[in-house]
């Protein structure tokens, strides 16, 4: 276990390494499902909805992409129910009304229609945004994520079983946090609800994904704690997986890192830029 806490604390310290301080055109809450939920908006153009990580803000997931995206997009990032600038609440956390507050969002910003991309948590949320909200959805990119628990890893899904909140303690995400969360007196809750919030087994369901109309991109890190037998049996249902010799090529896209880890394939920011700007164009 403090192997495993080592660890985690090395990669919360390479995940803040990644942050910017970022100076969106427009922010604020959006009241949505009995909460509010803090947004940033950057760049114009063809918009594209961010989800974030776990436990992240924008700034630590996003920091390093949204400076490149917002050239030629319009950059919708939001912090989910507890995250980041968003308050606390005791509204129990699910991925299905997280799923709804970013069509909320969307409806309070009068976006229509957008890209959606999610990194870990997050994705979980957009591929149920998708399954959701299809009529929404211009496209679906997926970063280091799975749609159902059984796509991990056991050792992942196992990771946070006898985790307490004093782990996260003296961590960057404690200071990420404290820079701006409204209440900062919040902490030890929000990392409880989100502790509960994992152990609670999720699945959007194979049939949901399989039709999925809109175009979606994985992108997985070899080594980031997917398991790459479900991660192929995912694309099979998006229509991918076949000999594009003897068929027509898929509209949806895998790309496997080598090399990554679930944290580390974040910040291969020429990497990621290049897959979204051919997938998204």
């Amino acid at each position: 276990m403090k192997k495993l806490n080592l660890l985690l604390l090395m990669l919360l310290v390479t995940a803040a390494a990644s942050a910017q301080q970022l100076k969106p055109l427009t922010s604020g809450y959006a009241p949505v499902n009995g909460i509010k939920v803090y947004y940033e908006v950057y760049g114009k153009g063809q918009p594209i909805i961010l989800l974030h990580g776990a436990f992240y803000t924008i700034s630590m997931n996003w920091g390093q992409l949204i400076p490149e995206l917002s050239k030629t997009r319009k950059v919708i990032a939001i912090e989910m129910q507890g995250h980041g600038h968003s308050p606390y609440s005791e509204r129990k956390l699910d991925i299905v009304t997280l799923a709804s507050d970013v069509e909320k969002v969307m409806d309070y910003l009068k976006i229509e229609r957008a890209d959606v991309a999610g990194y870990s948590m997050g994705g979980s949320v957009a591929y149920q945004f998708a399954v959701q909200s299809p009529k929404r959805l211009r496209k679906l990119v997926i970063i280091s994520s799975t749609y159902k628990t059984k796509g991990w890893l056991p050792v992942v899904n196992g990771a946070f079983k006898n985790f307490n909140p004093e782990v996260f303690d003296n961590t960057p995400l404690k200071v990420g946090y404290d820079a701006v969360a409204p209440d900062k007196t919040n902490w030890r809750k929000f990392l409880k609800q989100m502790f509960a919030f994992s152990h609670v087994p999720f699945n959007v369901g194979d049939a949901n994904i399989s039709k999925i109309a809109a175009p979606v991109l994985i992108i997985s890190g070899d080594n980031d704690g997917l398991d790459k037998i479900e991660l192929m049996k995912t694309y099979q249902l998006l229509g991918g997986g076949v000999s594009a010799d003897l068929s027509p090529m898929p509209k949806s896209q895998l790309a496997i890192v080598p090399s990554q880890g679930h944290v580390s394939l974040m910040m291969q920011t020429p990497t990621i830029l290049s897959y979204l700007a051919n997938f998204l164009k």
